[in-house]
């Protein structure tokens, strides 16, 4: 794997010559409806087409799933890429090599590469081990005792780690067994294998590849389960167990079960349940949620029966308020006591477990009905507790439809009308409007013309002139504009990948401007000057203000007769 970053350059130049509509009418294939060609959209279910792509902008959207960006963007979530590969995708569709910034330190860092194929050769290893060493028939009636068949350990490349551990250091250079966390060492210096007498779980990251291990102790000693620590290759907050598997035998899974255990993973998909993942030992994370929403739009979360399933459930629910945007669901599974997913199915058999996922309940019961048990809903008291302990939770809800019916739920549960829960979000009030403010408008028309940033260079900016709610913003957008000179929206958006206004661009991006593309210009330029002539009258009012106080000092009044003139003028 070359190493250094890609140069911003090189991005600008390539979303410059790919034509989006031609990229995903490759995949998806578009009809023209208009100005924009439209299509049933690939990131959620639906019968008529709602999913939309405008070449002039090189930008997509789904006004159902809300789906939207550039093309690196499309190939990131329609291939399931990270950036890296959607960038090097996107280059080979049109015949480019992609070029990499030589960093001082990237002779320091591992070559990534020969850590992934040490991670291959080593579960090799330990599948030998399994299949092969006197040491791992003990391994074997464990599997063999949790009824795991053959077929299911090959697929999942199940192992053993003997106890015995010097045959792995004698097979693998110590220090990369280091990086990759298979040897660890103490305060003195000596180095001891992390999985001794274990059942070993490779765990694979979505294109295939060995990341990292789990391993399951074959008698009583602590921890149970044991994970690869953070390396170079792992990051746990990031990745579930599974994942590989269930995307080769379907990449685009209607359902995504997100259960606690590797055993309960293997255990669903010997049973034909092959959708099931697991978190690697760490609490349900916003990170792990994003993940599997690339693939699919629900989730199920079946925990298990105890108590600690029980409050990973509820501890979920923060990050997963946080993803709920319009058009994903998760549900919620609860087991009953002391069972898992593997003995639950075990005992219900698979049509019944089947039909559990199927009839689970939607986030909203769930998270109702969980604070309705823990408040007295008849006490005005309670009702009070009630909805202060909601009303986070749901302000954590992305602006959409869903929020709106989360809000109404809320108010009709707690009795409550008050102004806070009647107060509807301001971006929601926004969209029932027909046409967005002149502010909103004038930046929409910039961000989805960058070119007509020309117009205000010939015309000068009067920055002091631009006084409205949010003007600090609109410059600061105004001035990414005029210093990067994106040739279209997809290459703007570009510059504002993870960037905290990313939101807002993007929301700019998909406003609908009713304007002919021809007549842009004018439009802008009109819209321009109204904006300065309203950005005169609130400084001539408030310095009126100051005036009528005796408080204006001799700078202002000058600017006070110099703004009089002004408007004397027109």
């Amino acid at each position: 794997m070359s190493g250094g970053r890609i140069p911003r350059a090189f991005i600008d130049d390539l979303l410059a010559r790919v034509d989006i509509v031609g990229l995903i009418d490759s995949q998806v294939p578009l009809k023209k409806m208009g100005a924009n060609y439209v299509a049933r959209c690939p990131f959620h279910t639906e019968k008529t087409p709602s999913f939309s792509v405008n070449s002039n902008k090189q930008f997509f959207h789904c006004f159902g799933c809300g789906a939207s960006g550039n093309a690196i963007s499309f190939l990131m979530n329609f291939n399931h890429l990270d950036f890296v590969e959607a960038v090097e995708d996107l280059a080979a569709f049109v015949g480019l090599v992609v070029p990499r910034e030589a960093t001082a330190t990237v002779q320091d860092k591992p070559d990534l590469q020969s850590l992934y194929d040490l991670m291959e050769r080593v579960a090799d290893f330990f599948v030998q081990q399994l299949r092969a060493s006197e040491a791992g028939k003990q391994a074997v009636a464990y599997l063999k005792k949790r009824e795991i068949s053959n077929d299911a350990a090959k697929t999942f490349m199940l192992g053993y780690a003997p106890q015995e551990w010097q045959a792995l250091v004698a097979g693998f250079n110590q220090q990369a067994l280091v990086d990759v966390g298979l040897l660890g060492s103490n305060e003195n210096g000596t180095v001891y294998a992390r999985f001794r007498h274990r059942v070993m779980f490779p765990i694979r990251d979505k294109r295939g590849r060995i990341i990292g291990f789990g391993g399951r102790v074959l008698d009583d000693s602590l921890p149970k389960y044991l994970n690869s620590p953070e390396t170079p290759l792992f990051h746990k907050s990031r990745e579930v167990y599974g994942l590989y598997e269930v995307l080769k035998n379907n990449p685009r899974p209607q359902r995504i079960l997100l259960v606690e255990g590797y055993m309960d993973v293997v255990t669903l998909a010997q049973m034909g349940i092959d959708y099931a993942v697991a978190a690697l030992g760490t609490a349900t994370s916003q990170a792990h949620f994003e993940l599997l929403f690339r693939y699919t739009s629900e989730l199920v979360l079946c925990f298990d029966g105890d108590n600690a399933g029980r409050e990973a459930v509820w501890k979920a629910m923060d990050a997963a308020f946080s993803v709920l945007q319009d058009g994903r669901q998760i549900r919620v599974m609860l087991l009953p006591q002391n069972h898992d997913p593997d003995s639950w199915v075990r005992e219900q058999g698979v049509d019944k477990f089947v039909r559990d996922v199927q009839e689970s309940q939607v986030l909203s019961e769930y998270f109702f009905g969980h604070l309705a048990k823990e408040f007295n809903l008849n006490e005005m008291e309670g009702r009070a507790q009630f909805v202060n302990k909601a009303r986070p939770y749901l302000a954590k809800l992305p602006d959409g439809v869903f929020k709106e019916l989360m809000l109404v739920r809320l108010r009709e549960i707690s009795k409550e009308k008050t102004a806070k829960l009647n107060k509807i979000p301001p971006r929601l009030i926004q969209k029932k409007n027909n046409r967005p403010n002149l502010e909103r408008q004038t930046l929409a028309m910039l961000v989805q013309n960058p070119n007509l940033v020309e117009l205000l260079e010939e015309k000068g900016v009067d920055w002091d002139g631009l006084v409205f709610k949010g003007a600090d913003k609109f410059k600061s957008i105004l001035q990414t504009i005029m210093m990067e000179k994106p040739s279209n929206t997809g290459i703007l958006l570009e510059h504002y990948r993870d960037h905290p206004d990313n939101a807002i661009i993007t929301e700019l991006a998909r406003i609908s401007l009713e304007v002919p593309v021809a007549g842009i210009g004018q439009e802008f330029s009109g819209a321009w000057d109204k904006l300065l002539e309203q950005g005169i009258d609130a400084r001539f009012n408030h310095l009126l203000a100051k005036l009528e106080n005796k408080e204006a000092n001799d700078q202002e009044k000058k600017e006070f007769q110099k703004l009089s003139m002004q408007r004397s003028s027109k």
